[in-house]
């Protein structure tokens, strides 16, 4: 018996060093690739040695004595840093990820291929201007380097990720850096789901004047009455089986369902209204959470001056930042530069579809998509004069397309001659704020508001094409319009000028926080679909609460977390229930629900992470939306999966008979909007209650509102997601200028924090070296690195890095200096 014990222990011990000789293996294998920041290396397609400076926060200041050497510079660090993001965003727009990961993303691909955004890419080089040609080369030269450099030192294939999926790496290329903005567009657009959604609302209400409440208008603008959607296609059959769109659900699709489809907030101050007597800029663009994160923060040295800022990997430029004499930032504008088209098949020949001239062919080639352990899947793509064909399945489509009919989509980032990159490189180099404007000119898609600060004058100015539609347009492109009608059909684009601009306004400040800019009436509308009506308000009371501000001022802005939905709107919905009733005994639901309320009476409206009231008001009103619309909408109601502010305040105040959504159609009963609220508040106290206890007083907002920086694809993998995912708790909500965009739905985490901002900058033209930066995780994208979240805890803390264009404050404080010589040296 102790001789059987014996061998036991052996093998466990056997097995438990092989366990371990394993795992540090595994360590060496995957660690080769963390780049070594202190070296020199000598590399040809520079004219002179290039400096990378690696700061204390490991940001590279990348000194070359031309400009065209500073982009490799940055093609090196940006490959060095983040390679796996890089080449998986590539194949993301290339429709090529099911080669490295299978069946799962098979139908992303074919989306990506059919609105054949490479191509387009690769067409778009030509047309760039010779500057950013230059710029574009030099880049690819400098990620090929480090390509170069991990194949001939072994360095671990140059990401983790390569040991984990077979991903082969090819050159880098210009039309790659085109595309991934082209990827951008994909990422930041709503109206094609909006328009699909208004159309399948049209569809499913019994009472067509409601659909100005479940899908109202930013307040303050006026629109002629639609016709009504069925009665475009007179006898025509519609589907009633929602169809999957699993692509939007999967961490590596850029399919962002409508409410994750950007957000920003940007804000200026003219020196009249700075205390420094310097113009202010403060910017923080809002995208989907991942780790690494998006953004990656960079110095560049160029001819024209320093520049410093946010750049994505994969891009050339410096997205939102400064130089030394001006400062731009983005916000998603909204801008409508997408229409929905049903085509009409040719009974006798499927082949053709209608246009204003007769039946015309399709536009159809195949395209292959290899799949990793599958056989390959062969794809028709079509074309109609109006754009690409889409499969039905693709944001329930099926749905509003009537039988012998096809829907294509026109898209302003469909442009074969996207001068985008042109504009981007350009604006590194602008030494004016009309001088960005001007650049601007060139910029086609995705739309954004810039917002522009010099030494002495503020703007900002809608960038990018804006369709021309003929004032006769019969959906005004709120929802899908027939595609033979000529008057449905886009006229080209609208002149720059059309573009809402504002230089200097008399108020010295001026700012975006995704809020409707201008009202027009339509064709000049720029959009009907605005992403917020809420923060602005806020935004607007903080502005003007000060005569004068400063670079503190605009970091507290930046970090509010204060809630004007929650202040205007538990008034109206808590009306009759605040105080009333009798008293209840400990234990009952009653009795939970009046210490509720009795909370949230005495709640500012403060979504900080360590107080219960924010969960008890976003669980309320989550459970109040859902009881509002599912008997009128049916399974549609996931669509509507975030509360609605315009719209409950529309419900609780009665507009235009809205309180009609209160009744639950399926009951005998009348009920009333009180009735609603309090079952809705029952709703919400009893899943805390499973979820979290009865003991409402110790709450945290932030338990439930955690950040969720998830690797894409480690993140769900077990053990290892404790090692590539960043969690935290976190501030904020839906609605507060410190946004944390909820993930929303059924599931078992409907208040994680999944969108928002990934970059933070507030910039001081007064002292420009005082300004301040942070983003989300950290440098890194290697998860063995110390750099992959140096920066998450300052950034949940709202704290920020010091950026200087001073190379001797650069180097006084490096981790490494890396110096590339030509190869001649």
């Amino acid at each position: 018996m102790s001789g059987l014990v014996k061998w036991l222990l052996r093998l466990a011990g056997g097995a438990i060093l092989l366990a371990v000789l394993a795992l540090l293996g595994a360590y060496f294998l995957l660690s080769r690739s963390l780049p070594d920041y202190d070296k020199t290396l000598s590399v040809p397609g520079i004219t002179a040695p290039v400096e990378i400076v690696r700061d204390n926060a490991n940001v590279p200041h990348i000194l070359g004595q031309t400009d065209a050497d500073s982009f490799f510079g940055l093609g090196y660090a940006h490959a060095q840093d983040r390679l796996w993001q890089m080449m998986t965003m590539r194949r993301t727009v290339q429709g090529r990820l099911s080669e490295v990961f299978g069946t799962r993303t098979v139908k992303i691909d074919s989306t990506m291929r059919r609105f054949d955004l490479y191509t387009l890419a690769r067409q778009s080089v030509a047309v760039q201007d010779a500057e950013t040609l230059a710029a574009l080369k030099a880049y690819s030269d400098g990620v090929n380097a480090r390509l170069n450099e991990i194949n001939r030192e072994a360095l671990g294939r140059g990401a983790p990720e390569q040991f984990l999926f077979n991903a082969p790496i090819a050159p880098w290329q210009p039309a790659d850096s085109i595309a991934l903005i082209k990827l951008m567009a994909v990422q930041l657009s709503s109206h094609l789901e909006n328009e699909v959604l208004f159309a399948r609302a049209a569809l499913a209400l019994e009472n067509p004047d409601r659909l100005a409440d479940i899908m109202p208008l930013a307040p303050g603008s006026g629109i002629a009455a639609l016709p009504e959607y069925a009665a475009l296609f007179p006898g025509a059959t519609w589907s009633r089986i929602a169809q999957t769109t699993p692509e939007r659900g999967d961490p590596l699709s850029p399919f962002k369902r409508r409410a994750f489809a950007g957000a920003s907030n940007a804000f200026a101050a003219a020196p009249s209204r700075s205390a420094s007597g310097g113009t202010l800029l403060a910017n923080d663009p809002h995208l989907g959470f991942s780790a690494p994160n998006i953004w990656y923060l960079a110095r560049l040295n160029l001819t024209s001056g320093g520049v410093i800022g946010g750049t994505i990997p994969g891009i050339p430029a410096i997205l939102t930042g400064r130089s030394a004499r001006l400062g731009w930032a983005v916000t998603s504008s909204y801008l409508d530069d997408q229409d929905l088209y049903i085509e009409e098949l040719n009974p006798d020949d499927p082949n053709q579809y209608r246009t204003p001239d007769g039946w015309k062919p399709f536009r159809t080639t195949r395209s292959i998509v290899e799949i990793k352990d599958a056989d390959p899947v062969t794809l028709t793509l079509r074309w109609t004069e109006n754009g690409p064909v889409l499969p039905g399945s693709h944001y329930n489509l099926a749905e509003v397309t009537p039988a012998g009919h096809v829907a294509a989509l026109n898209w302003t980032a469909l442009s074969p001659e996207d001068t985008t990159m042109s504009s981007a490189i350009g604006l590194m180099r602008a030494q004016s704020v009309q001088d960005a404007i001007d650049l601007s000119r060139l910029y086609i898609a995705p739309s954004q508001n810039l917002t522009l600060v010099d030494q002495s004058t503020i703007a900002m100015r809608t960038i990018g094409a804006m369709p021309r539609r003929d004032a006769r347009h019969e959906s005004e492109g709120r929802m899908p319009a027939r595609g033979w009608l000529p008057e449905n059909r886009w006229q080209g684009t609208l002149p720059f000028a059309a573009n809402p601009e504002f230089v200097a306004p008399s108020g010295g400040i001026l700012g975006n926080t995704n809020n409707k800019v201008v009202d027009r009436p339509f064709p000049m509308h720029v959009s009907h679909l605005w992403g917020d009506t809420q923060r602005v308000h806020r935004w607007r009371r903080l502005m003007q609460g000060r005569e004068v501000h400063t670079r503190e001022s605009f970091i507290e802005a930046q970090l509010d977390t204060v809630s004007f939905t929650a202040r205007s709107l538990l008034p109206l919905i808590g009306a009759d229930l605040w105080f009333t009733g009798e008293s209840a005994p400990e234990g009952t639901p009653e009795r939970l629900r009046q210490r509720a309320l009795t909370m949230l009476a005495d709640w500012n409206g403060e979504m900080n992470e360590h107080l219960p009231e924010p969960l008890l008001y976003a669980a309320w009103m989550r459970a109040l939306m859902d009881r509002l619309i599912r008997d009128d909408l049916g399974p549609l109601s996931r669509e509507f999966d975030h509360p609605d502010p315009i719209f409950i305040e529309r419900v609780f105040r009665n507009v235009d008979g809205a309180a009609d959504w209160c009744d639950v159609k399926q009951s005998a009963a009348i009920e009333t909007c009180t009735d609603t609220a309090r079952m809705a508040l029952d709703d919400a106290l009893i899943w805390i209650s499973e979820r979290y206890g009865q003991s409402l007083e110790s709450l945290r907002w932030g338990d439930a509102h955690q950040a969720t920086h998830d690797h894409q694809v480690l993140g769900d993998v077990p053990l290892l997601r404790h090692f590539v995912n960043i969690r935290q708790s976190t501030s904020g909500g839906d609605n507060t200028l410190l946004r944390g965009r909820t993930r929303g739905g059924n599931g078992p985490d409907p208040f994680h924090n999944v969108h928002g901002a990934g970059y933070r900058g507030v910039y001081d033209f007064a002292d420009p070296d005082s300004s301040v930066f942070i983003i989300a995780t950290g440098q890194s994208g290697h998860f063995l690195s110390r750099y992959y979240d140096n920066l998450s805890q300052l950034w949940r803390r709202g704290e920020y890095i010091p950026m200087s264009l001073d190379p001797d404050l650069a180097r006084a404080a490096s981790v490494g200096i890396t110096t590339l010589l030509p190869t001649d040296q």
